[in-house]
């Protein structure tokens, strides 16, 4: 049992107004952890709202919840949002380490005069939750949104829609059950969703085959043309343009997964992908072995996340970014070099 859920049992024994909110982007385990515990919480009678930072995939649209999320549009609907969070008793923060995560929703998060929960499995949190439940070795959000209920003794609770959204974000973020965070107490959990008769095929299907004609021919244009392979330094790269992003409509979500095809090349130890966004260069870093990606980023991208998987930013433009990142690979040759890297088998990009 967590150390902090007598604390939030007490915070939770009476009926509450609950903002619940996640990183900017969600994928599947920001989303399913956050629809999965607003239906939680309101099966125990509180009044709950999900507020996403951002947009996010179209092919996450079928979770349970979905409906009723808000998307903070700062010219659109900052005063409810705003409200919203002001009129809160609890705030849960959901799979994000600082509030960074949530642009312009992290001041007012900080500002809220309600409690605050954190909930996530990232490196390094930012010290502002009131309650914490930081778990780096977590695989995933999902997992311990799913042990908190168990934990509070309602997992009876947990019906199939629930059970679909915990499964979809730690499917997606342990790599379709792949990388070193699928423990034991994965399998353990995925094997009592089933008892809620998840369907794990559709959910499989919906995220991984979804996928548009044009987002394809994009894929296939990318690795064809824009992937550099440096074999000095067992790296990979791809930059992706402004423009090529408008000549194939790409979509939230239609860049996500790019990295882990250049991560899947044998004897490829770091990988990178550089979007160029209207307003920064955002970065996606993967790995293999001890190189610590979540160390990389932070020390050169103002970035982190975790240890083979991490995320950064630059302000710079893209040729300069990319630029920089080619020119910091020599003083971590030796590393990359010294690196065992094992085979990576590649599954279709992921949120």
């Amino acid at each position: 049992m967590f150390p902090s859920v007598s604390e939030l049992q007490a915070l939770l024994a009476e009926p509450k107004q609950i903002f619940i909110t996640t990183h900017h982007k969600p994928d599947a385990d920001a989303l399913g952890s956050s629809l999965a515990w607003a239906t939680y919480l309101k099966k125990k009678g509180h009044s709950v709202t999900v507020v996403t930072p951002s947009d996010y995939p179209a092919f996450l649209n079928w979770m349970q919840g979905n409906d009723e999320v808000v998307v903070y549009e700062p010219r659109q609907n900052d005063r409810q949002v705003r409200d919203l969070v002001n009129r809160a008793d609890l705030l849960f923060c959901l799979d994000f380490n600082c509030l960074g995560r949530i642009n312009e929703l992290g001041e007012y998060v900080r500002r809220a005069p309600g409690t605050k929960v954190l909930i996530d499995h990232h490196q390094r949190p930012e010290n502002f939750a009131d309650v914490s439940f930081s778990e780096p070795t977590a695989a995933a959000t999902a997992e311990l949104i799913f042990e908190i209920i168990r934990d509070l003794g309602d997992q009876a609770l947990i019906d199939q829609g629930m059970g679909e959204a915990l499964y979809a974000g730690i499917m997606t973020d342990t790599g379709s059950f792949r990388h070193p965070s699928t423990s034991r107490n994965v399998h353990l959990i995925i094997a009592e969703l089933l008892n809620a008769h998840i369907d794990l095929a559709s959910v499989h299907r919906r995220i991984y085959d979804s996928h548009s004609e044009i987002r394809l021919r994009f894929l296939g244009y990318i690795l064809k043309d824009k992937l550099v392979v440096l074999r000095e330094f067992n790296t990979a790269y791809i930059a992706v343009t402004k423009e090529e992003l408008r000549e194939y409509e790409s979509k939230t979500g239609d860049t996500e997964g790019l990295v882990n095809y250049a991560l899947s090349i044998e004897g490829i130890v770091l990988a990178a992908v550089f979007i160029d966004r209207s307003s920064a260069v955002k970065i996606s870093f993967r790995s293999v072995g001890d190189f610590s990606v979540a160390d990389f980023s932070r020390n050169h991208f103002d970035g982190g996340g975790h240890h083979n998987a991490s995320g950064g930013v630059s302000t710079e433009s893209l040729d300069a970014t990319v630029e920089r990142f080619v020119g910091l690979l020599p003083q971590y040759q030796a590393q990359l070099l010294g690196t065992p890297a094992e085979p990576v088998v590649v599954a279709p990009p992921v949120a």
